[in-house]
């Protein structure tokens, strides 16, 4: 989540962080009017959870709006199956964190310069502003649980450094983006059975494969997401010499390519923070292309081990710390 500034490129806006510190004494002002008027009148500066942006509005709509609140945006396309399962998602969520951020759906196909503005790759993808900076916040279909995470995240740190706290929603609006159906997720037993047992059975390339075929059709799958994670891992270290690995990252410490594949290593032996130590360090150190190519294989071990592991609760705490 490397802040990319939206005006003035690798510039911090002060001018943004200012009217920040202002939009907050606003909406506390706002928030307790609301209060006063005990489910009247919306008070000004009330906020829709979920609305669409074009290239026209996205000024007003985000960059002046993230001085407020938080704004999430949501790059898709009609076609972009993952698309239809990660937006009612965010929907969703979007209702239940009640005006902490707010969400901008940004449809690709008739926006092809905001597209190519904040370098998305492939959609489904998921930025944020705050401030007037753009976050790159994940891509492609995240589980709910770890979409919670960067959430948390970004909520804890526009709130800490930009002294940004939301803004009342308009009368209605929670109701409405709670009633965003929920992803589907249709039973894959057979699908994922098949991958397990080439998984058991050493067949990685195989596993791989099958685990892929299960979230194409159900992106949001956690049992396939595990099992991809495992596989690829084991893909990756199968072939490699762990000697001359490991004497070429501790002889390269700015090689980075060196230090990722030791970091593979490190988790396949059980050194779960090892790994993790060993790309936040990465992540520390590099920018660019290097940071990005740590960052992504730091979430693809965080997908291993798994969410619930309390390590990586820890290095997502380090990693947005670092990446910020």
């Amino acid at each position: 989540m490397q802040p990319r500034n939206m005006s003035m490129s690798g510039v911090v806006d002060l001018a943004a962080v200012k009217a920040a510190g202002e939009a907050k004494q606003k909406a506390e002002q706002a928030r307790a009017e609301a209060a006063r008027q005990g489910g009247g009148a919306p008070a000004a500066g009330a906020q829709r959870l979920v609305f669409d942006v074009d290239e026209a509005g996205f000024e007003a709509e985000v960059l002046q709006r993230s001085a407020e609140v938080p704004v999430v945006i949501d790059f898709w396309a009609d076609w972009c199956e993952p698309c239809k399962q990660l937006g009612p998602l965010l929907e969703r969520l979007a209702a239940e964190y009640a005006g902490r951020f707010v969400l901008a759906k940004i449809d690709v196909e008739a926006n092809q310069l905001l597209f190519q503005q904040f370098g998305v790759q492939s959609i489904p993808a998921v930025f944020a502003v705050v401030a007037g900076q753009a976050l790159p916040l994940f891509q492609g279909a995240a589980p709910e649980a770890q979409i919670r995470q960067v959430l948390d995240q970004l909520v804890q740190v526009s709130e800490e450094r930009f002294g940004i706290v939301g803004a009342p929603v308009e009368p209605g609006a929670a109701d409405e983006a709670a009633a965003a159906p929920a992803a589907p997720a249709g039973p894959h037993d057979s699908a994922l059975g098949l991958a397990h047992d080439a998984l058991d059975a050493g067949d990685l390339g195989g596993a791989v494969r099958a685990y892929k075929n299960v979230l194409s059709d159900d992106p949001g799958n956690a049992e396939a997401k595990l099992g991809l994670a495992q596989a690829e891992l084991l893909q990756r270290v199968q072939d490699m010499d762990p000697q001359q690995v490991r004497k070429a990252a501790a002889e390269g410490p700015a090689d980075v390519r060196a230090q990722i594949a030791a970091a593979d290593l490190d988790l396949v032996g059980g050194h779960v923070e090892d790994a993790f130590g060993r790309l936040l360090g990465v992540i520390k150190r590099t920018a660019g292309e290097d940071r990005d190519a740590a960052r992504v294989r730091l979430l693809e071990l965080f997908e291993v081990i798994g969410a619930d592991d309390p390590r990586v609760g820890a290095a997502r705490t380090a990693l947005s710390r670092a990446l910020f």
